[in-house]
C-alpha cells in the first residue's frame, strides 16, 4: 500500500513538473501536452476539376505543384469533331434565317400562308437552339481556372481519353490558409472570434501568431469537442496546405 502512494506522489510530481494539463474524452483521445491542441493548415478553397464532356486530351499546360491565375487555360480537349458540329449547325440556322426572311416578304404580298410562316419560324429557333448547344459544348473542351491557385494532383495525361465526369485535376487556393482544430467542448466559455493564440508547426519548426476565425456550430458528443477555425496573423510564404502543428492558448483557457 505504501509503495502504490509513493509511485502515485511521484507520477504527480513529475506532471506538475513539466506544466502539462491533460484531459480525456471518451474516446480515449488526449488533449496533450501543456496546453496544446493539434492544428492542420487547409486550403481557403480547394475542390477536383471534373470533365462536363468526353474526349481526347489534347494538352496540358500546367503540372502538379505549379502556380495559375484565375481564367488561364489548365487542360483542353481535342474539340475538333464538336467544333465541326457546331459549324454545321451555324450553318443551319443561317439557313432557317434566310428561309424566315424570304417567307415574312411573301407573307406581306399575301403569296403564302401564315402556317408556313409559322414553319420556318419554329424550325429557326431549332436551328439557334442547337447552335447555342454546341457552342456550349466547345467552350467546354477548355478547362479554366476559377480563380488563382496551385495544381496538388493531376490524374490524367495528355493524349488520354477521358468520359464524362471524370476527375481532371485537384487543385486549391493557397493564398490564404485557414487552421482546423478540435478543442474540448468545455473550453467554450473561455473563447471567443478574434482570441489570439500561438501556432507551433512540425514541418518548419517555426512559431507564427493566429487568431480564432470562427466557431463551430455542434459539439461532437462522442468526443465532446467543438471545431473551432482559425486564421494566420499575416502572410508566410513557407507554409504549405496540410502543415500540422501546436495550438497553444492562454493558461486561463486551458484551465478550463
Amino acid at each position: 500500500m505504501m509503495q502504490t502512494v509513493v509511485n502515485f506522489f511521484v507520477v504527480g510530481v513529475l506532471l506538475f513538473s513539466t506544466g502539462t494539463v491533460w484531459s480525456q474524452g471518451q474516446t480515449g483521445q488526449d488533449y496533450s501536452i501543456r496546453n496544446g491542441i493539434r492544428v492542420q493548415l487547409t486550403p481557403a478553397r480547394d475542390t477536383m476539376l471534373s470533365s462536363e464532356i468526353a474526349g481526347r486530351i489534347a494538352s496540358i499546360a500546367v503540372r502538379e505543384g505549379e502556380s495559375f491565375r484565375e481564367g488561364q487555360t489548365l487542360l483542353e480537349l481535342d474539340c475538333s469533331l464538336h467544333q465541326a458540329r457546331l459549324d454545321k449547325a451555324v450553318a443551319q440556322a443561317a439557313e432557317a434565317r434566310q428561309v424566315l426572311t424570304v417567307n415574312q416578304q411573301l407573307d406581306r404580298l399575301g403569296s403564302i400562308s401564315v402556317l408556313e410562316v409559322g414553319v420556318a419560324s419554329a424550325r429557326l429557333s431549332a436551328a439557334e437552339a442547337d447552335s447555342t448547344l454546341m457552342r456550349e459544348i466547345v467552350e467546354r473542351c477548355v478547362i479554366k481556372a476559377p480563380y488563382d491557385g496551385k495544381v496538388s494532383m493531376l490524374q490524367v495525361r495528355t493524349h488520354q481519353y477521358i468520359a464524362e465526369g471524370q476527375e481532371l485535376m485537384a487543385i486549391l487556393d493557397d493564398s490564404r490558409l485557414d487552421i482546423e482544430m478540435n478543442v474540448p467542448s468545455r473550453w467554450l466559455p473561455s473563447l471567443s472570434a478574434g482570441q489570439s493564440f500561438l501556432l507551433r508547426l512540425d514541418e518548419t519548426g517555426g512559431s507564427y501568431p493566429a487568431r480564432i476565425d470562427r466557431i463551430g456550430a455542434a459539439i461532437d458528443p462522442v468526443s465532446q469537442t467543438v471545431k473551432i477555425y482559425g486564421r494566420l496573423d499575416g502572410k508566410f510564404d513557407e507554409l504549405l496546405s496540410g502543415m500540422s502543428g501546436v495550438a497553444e492558448f492562454d493558461a486561463a483557457t486551458a484551465s478550463n
